[in-house]
C-alpha cells in the first residue's frame, strides 16, 4: 500500500486484474515504498516508509535496502531518497510512445485555438514525412495523412527541419537538390534557398507563401529533443486568401511557439533525468543539429 497522507491507499488495480494465485504481493509492496516518496517527501526515514505504507518496520527495511542495492535509492544511514535511476521506470512507458501519441493532444489544443490545420513531420532525406495531422477543413487540392510526403523545400515544415541541419549537411543537400517550381512563388535557386534557410535558423520559424500549392500559407517552427537537436516540426497551414503573411506571424506564430514548447516539455519529460531544454521563445536553432 502507498500512502497520499491520508492514510494507506492500495495501488491503482490493473485493467485486467489478475488472478489472486498470480497477484504478487511484494511487488505490490515494493511499488508502495517507491510511491512513499513524492515532492512534499524527498527523503523520508525508516518509521517514515514503514507509516506510509503500512508495512512494518522490518519488511520496509528489507525493500528499502533491496532498492539501495538496484541504485534506485540513495541512504545516509538514516534518510533514505529515490536516486535518478528511478526515471527508469517510467520512461520505459514514455519511450514506447511515438513522437504520433505526444504531439496529437498538443496539436489538437493548437487547431481549436487558431482554427486551421495543424501537422508534424520529421525529415527523410530530401523530403518531409507527416507523423501527426489534426484538420480543420480541407485547404489543399491533395489529400494530406499521415505518411504523406512532400520536398522539403518548398514547406514550411521542411525549412525548418533543413535549418536545423549543419552546414555540411546542407552543402550536399543544395548541391544535389532537385528544386523543381510547384507554383510561380518556389524559390528554386540554390542560393537563394540557402539564404532563406539561414533566415529561418535564425529566427526560429518560418512562413512559406504559396510555394508548395497556389493557394495555401503555412508557418513552421521546430521540435527539440533534450540535447538540442531539431527532431521534428510542427506547423500551421491556412488559405492565404483569410490572412496576409503579416496576419499570421501575429495570430498563429505564438500558439505555435507554445505549442511547440509544450511537446518539448513532454519529450524532455520522457529523457532519463527528466532533463529540460531552458530556451526562450521564439526557440532557436542549433546550427550543427542533426535529425
Amino acid at each position: 500500500m502507498a500512502t497520499d497522507g491520508r492514510g494507506p491507499q492500495r495501488l491503482v488495480p490493473m485493467d485486467h486484474p489478475a488472478a489472486p494465485s498470480d497477484f504478487v504481493q511484494s511487488l505490490e509492496r515494493g511499488l508502495a515504498v517507491i510511491r512513499a516518496f513524492d515532492g512534499d517527501h524527498p527523503e523520508l526515514t525508516l518509521s517514515d516508509v514503514a507509516r506510509a505504507t503500512g508495512l512494518t518496520r522490518a519488511t520496509a527495511r528489507r525493500f528499502l535496502l533491496t532498492l539501495v542495492e538496484l541504485g534506485y535509492v540513495r541512504t545516509d544511514g538514516r534518510l533514505f531518497a529515490l536516486r535518478p535511476r528511478i526515471l527508469e521506470l517510467g520512461n520505459a512507458y514514455l519511450s514506447s510512445l511515438g513522437l504520433s501519441d505526444v504531439a496529437t493532444p498538443h496539436l489538437e489544443t493548437l487547431v481549436a485555438q487558431v482554427h486551421e490545420s495543424s501537422s508534424v513531420s520529421v525529415l527523410d532525406g530530401g523530403e518531409v514525412v507527416y507523423v501527426a495531422r489534426v484538420p480543420t477543413r480541407r485547404i489543399m487540392t491533395v489529400v494530406i495523412s499521415v505518411g504523406t510526403r512532400f520536398p522539403a523545400y518548398a514547406t514550411s515544415m521542411g525549412r525548418v527541419l533543413l535549418a536545423g541541419q549543419s552546414d555540411d549537411w546542407l552543402d550536399g543537400y543544395l548541391s544535389t537538390a532537385q528544386l523543381r517550381p510547384l507554383t510561380p512563388r518556389t524559390i528554386t535557386d540554390p542560393g537563394r534557398l540557402r539564404a532563406e534557410l539561414m533566415r529561418v535558423r535564425e529566427q526560429g520559424w518560418a512562413l512559406v507563401d504559396e510555394e508548395l500549392e497556389q493557394g495555401l500559407r503555412s508557418t513552421a517552427t521546430a521540435i527539440h529533443d533534450v540535447t538540442g537537436r531539431v527532431i521534428a516540426a510542427i506547423n500551421v497551414s491556412a488559405p492565404a486568401r483569410q490572412e496576409d503573411a503579416e496576419e499570421m506571424r501575429g495570430r498563429i506564430l505564438p500558439h505555435l511557439l507554445t505549442a511547440a514548447r509544450h511537446i518539448e516539455d513532454d519529450i524532455h519529460a520522457m529523457a532519463p533525468g527528466g532533463a529540460r531544454l531552458a530556451h526562450p521563445l521564439p526557440a532557436r536553432f542549433q546550427p550543427d543539429a542533426r535529425i
